[in-house]
């Protein structure tokens, strides 16, 4: 996977953060449905991806904590398993006007890398059976593709089974 370097002011916070860290990555741009149920699934189909390779980011109000969750977009978050990841009772989809306003990204373009706001993030333990996975680089239709140890790294990840399904 090569590096990829951005030109000044140029690409998203997410892939800014990987070229000022000097993490191999690789961007993968498609064309975005604005009317599409899913935008993980969309992804997936549109960069010809396994959907357990695609990675959602979600983001939950664990015990009044913004935290961020990223999971397979083929299946879902396991609030509970969320909540006992970091120590917390209980967990519950953040709001998503807060989720954008902390993130600093739109939803359906939520990055877990270059985040306004650095929260606690929890990577779904299946991460770890792939070599690269792909997550949103922090606008809808785009997707940045690195390997789960990188992305664990960068965001100071815990990984557990948070994923169901």
């Amino acid at each position: 996977m090569a590096k990829k370097k951005q030109k000044a002011g140029g690409g998203t916070p997410a892939t800014v953060a990987l070229a000022a860290a000097g993490t191999a990555y690789t961007v993968h741009a498609y064309e975005h449905d604005p009317a599409t149920p899913s935008y993980g699934e969309e992804a997936a189909e549109a960069l010809g991806v396994s959907p357990d390779r695609v990675f959602k980011t979600l983001v939950a109000d664990v015990d009044g904590e913004l935290t961020v969750a990223v999971v397979p977009v083929a299946g879902q978050l396991d609030l509970k398993a969320l909540a006992a990841a970091v120590g917390g009772k209980r967990a519950a989809m953040a709001d998503p006007a807060a989720a954008e306003r902390t993130t600093g990204y739109v939803r359906g373009g939520i990055s877990p890398l270059g985040q306004r706001k650095r929260l606690r993030t929890v990577l779904d333990s299946s991460a770890s059976a792939h070599e690269t996975i792909c997550v949103s680089a922090g606008r809808r239709g785009l997707e940045v593709e690195l390997s789960p140890a990188d992305l664990a790294a960068l965001t100071s990840a815990v990984l557990a089974p948070i994923g169901r399904g």
